[in-house]
C-alpha cells in the first residue's frame, strides 16, 4: 500500500530507552529512571477526588470543542495569580495535551512549506509534527552564551514564518527573562512572523520566575499543559492562548481532529487549579533533587552543563567522554541500571556528545542514581 512522505518522521529516542528500561525491569532489574520528563507523583488528590464524585452524577459526554468554561476561566485566572495578566477566558481553548495544542497552532497559523524556525537543542517533537505537517522545520544551533535559546537576529537571518520558543526549555532548563523575551517577539513583529511560545514547564522555577509572552503582546499564541507543573502527564490535558481574532479559526480546526479534549480529565484540571499546596509540595522536591544533581552529577564526572533555570532537566556535555551518546546511555543502562536520554532526540547535529538527565522522580531515587553513575564513570573511566 502507498503511504505518505509526511510519515517519515524520526523516533522519539527517549522512548526507545524507555521500552527497554521497562524490558529490564520486566525481567527483574531494578532501573532508576533519569531519561523521561514525567513527574512521579500522580495527579492531586483533591483533583482525582473531584472525579470520583462527578463520575457519579455526570456522563462526561463530549464537552464543547474550546473546552469547559469554568476550567477556561480557570486557566485564565491563573495568569492573573502567576503573571498579573487580565486574559479573556474567550481566548483560552483547552486542547488533548501540549501535543493538540501544537496541532492546532501549526495548522493554523501556516500553510504547506513555510519555515518555522526552533532552537535546537530543543523537544524533538517539534520538528516531527512540522515535518508531519508539510511544514519546514529550521533549526537554530544555540550556544550556551545565549543559554541556549534563539537571538531575534536568527529571524531575519533565517526568513522564517514562524518561530518557536521554549522557556524554561527542554532539554537544557533554561528559559529568556523579559529583555530577551521582548527582543524576539518585537523581531517576529517586524518581520511578520508568528511567534509561539511554549510554557509547557511554567511553574517549576528555582530562582525566578519564568516569563510568560503574554505579559508582552496578545499578538501571539501560547501552549502550556498539566502535565507537569500539575502532574497530569497520562491525563492529556493541555491549553493554548490565541489572539481573539484566531478563537473561531482553531474552534473549527478542533471540531474536526479532536471533537474535545477528553471530559474526564478538564474536570480533574479544573480541581487541580485548587491544589497548588500539594503541587508547591512536589515543587520542593524538584528543588532538592535539582541540588543533588547539580553536585552528584559534577562528582560522577558529568560536570559541563548550565544549572537549570526551571523544568526537571539537566543537560550535560560529554563531548569528551564519547561521540556517540546513544552507544553511552545504552551503557550506563546496562551496567548501572539507570536509564538517561541521549542528546541526539534535542540535536541532531551535536547530540552525539549530549546527554539528558532528568530529576522529577523521589530524592531517594536520585541518590541512588547519581551513586550508581559514580561507581559506572570510576569504572568507565579505568577502561579508557
Amino acid at each position: 500500500m502507498r503511504v505518505s512522505r509526511r510519515g517519515e518522521v524520526d523516533p522519539f529516542i527517549v522512548m526507545d530507552v524507555v521500552r527497554q528500561a521497562q524490558e529490564m525491569e520486566a525481567r527483574g532489574r531494578r532501573i532508576i529512571h533519569l531519561e523521561i520528563g514525567q513527574p512521579g507523583t500522580p495527579a492531586p488528590r483533591g483533583a482525582r477526588a473531584a472525579l470520583a464524585e462527578r463520575m457519579q452524577a455526570d456522563p462526561l459526554g463530549y464537552a464543547v470543542s474550546l473546552g469547559l468554561t469554568p476550567l477556561r476561566q480557570g486557566i485564565a485566572r491563573l495568569y492573573g495569580d502567576w503573571y498579573n495578566v487580565d486574559l479573556d477566558p474567550a481566548r483560552v481553548i483547552v486542547t488533548p495535551g501540549s501535543s493538540g495544542a501544537f496541532l492546532l497552532a501549526f495548522t493554523a497559523l501556516f500553510d504547506p512549506g513555510a519555515r518555522v524556525g526552533i532552537g535546537v537543542p530543543g523537544y524533538p517533537s517539534y520538528r516531527q509534527i512540522l515535518k508531519a505537517l508539510s511544514l519546514d522545520p529550521v533549526l537554530i544551533e544555540t550556544e550556551a552564551a545565549a543559554r541556549f535559546q534563539p537571538l531575534p537576529g536568527d529571524v531575519a537571518a533565517h526568513r522564517l514564518d514562524g518561530l518557536l520558543v521554549a522557556s524554561p526549555g527542554n532539554p537544557t532548563g533554561t528559559m529568556l527573562d523579559r529583555g530577551a523575551m521582548t527582543a524576539l517577539i518585537e523581531a517576529c513583529a517586524a518581520t511578520d512572523t508568528a511567534f509561539i511560545s511554549d510554557e509547557i514547564y511554567h511553574g517549576l522555577e528555582y530562582q525566578a520566575k519564568a516569563v510568560s509572552a503574554l505579559e508582552i503582546s496578545d499578538d501571539c499564541y501560547v501552549i502550556n499543559s498539566f502535565s507537569k507543573y500539575f502532574s497530569m502527564t497520562g491525563w492529556r490535558v493541555g491549553w493554548l492562548v490565541v489572539p481573539q481574532d484566531h478563537v473561531r479559526r482553531i474552534e473549527r480546526i478542533a471540531q474536526h481532529l479532536f471533537i474535545c479534549a477528553p471530559h474526564a480529565s478538564q474536570v480533574v484540571a479544573l480541581a487541580a487549579l485548587d491544589c497548588r499546596d500539594e503541587l508547591d509540595g512536589n515543587l520542593a522536591t524538584y528543588a532538592t533533587n535539582r541540588e543533588l544533581m547539580i553536585a552528584g552529577l559534577a562528582e560522577a564526572g558529568f560536570d559541563r552543563f548550565a544549572p537549570p533555570d526551571g523544568g526537571f532537566y539537566i543537560y550535560a556535555d560529554v563531548s569528551h567522554l564519547t561521540d556517540d551518546s546513544l552507544a553511552f546511555a545504552g551503557q550506563i543502562l546496562e551496567q548501572a541500571g539507570v536509564a538517561v536520554t541521549p542528546g541526539l532526540d534535542f540535536d541532531p547535529g551535536r547530540g552525539a556528545g549530549t546527554l539528558r538527565f532528568s530529576y522529577c522522580g523521589t530524592s531517594d531515587d536520585i541518590r541512588e542514581g547519581l551513586r550508581r553513575l559514580r561507581d559506572f564513570m570510576v569504572g568507565y573511566l579505568a577502561t579508557r
